[in-house]
């Protein structure tokens, strides 16, 4: 029953993270699309369209690597665990699983505590004078995203070892 909760909410928030990537992209094309409108026909740029678009990549960036985790597609090197036999490459996936997850909760924590940090906190926008840090912090929650996509990841594989099906 656990299982089946960690798995209906790591495909949840895969959901929501496909649409918010989606959603993203589309914002990054349409503000770009009118700001060259806007630039080369009528003379009249729109002045925060560059710094809102790197803002909304960033973002786009980072969630959509979060679902790359989610769905097993990072790039790896994989030739030792598809010479393995299935149940050593399961015990494999679980080990560099749980270094990657390790590695994901330190990141996530060192982004919180420097979001965190007043001199962060304070940063503006160089054109639109907006605080920076709600902007930075798309690096600790997408990396907490994307330890949480791991762990059901490694839920997954102890689950397959065990002999049930994943």
């Amino acid at each position: 029953m656990i299982f089946e909760w960690i798995q209906r909410i790591d495909r949840g928030l895969a959901a929501a993270e496909r649409g918010l990537v989606i959603a993203l992209t589309a914002a990054i094309a349409g503000i770009m699309m009118v700001q060259v409108v806007l630039r080369y026909f009528f003379s009249a740029p729109i002045f925060w369209a560059e710094e809102i678009s790197v803002q909304l990549l960033v973002f786009a960036t980072l969630f959509g690597l979060s679902l790359l985790v989610q769905q097993g597609q990072l790039v790896s090197i994989d030739f030792l665990p598809r010479a393995l036999p299935e149940r050593a490459r399961r015990g494999l996936m679980v080990l560099l699983g749980g270094v990657m997850l390790a590695l994901l909760v330190f990141v996530a924590w060192l982004g919180w505590d420097w979001v965190n940090r007043p001199d962060v906190r304070m940063e503006l926008g160089a054109t639109t004078q907006l605080p920076r840090w709600y902007n930075f912090s798309a690096l600790p929650l997408a990396f907490a995203l994307m330890a949480w996509h791991q762990f059901a990841a490694i839920v997954r594989d102890l689950r397959a070892l065990g002999g049930a099906p994943a």
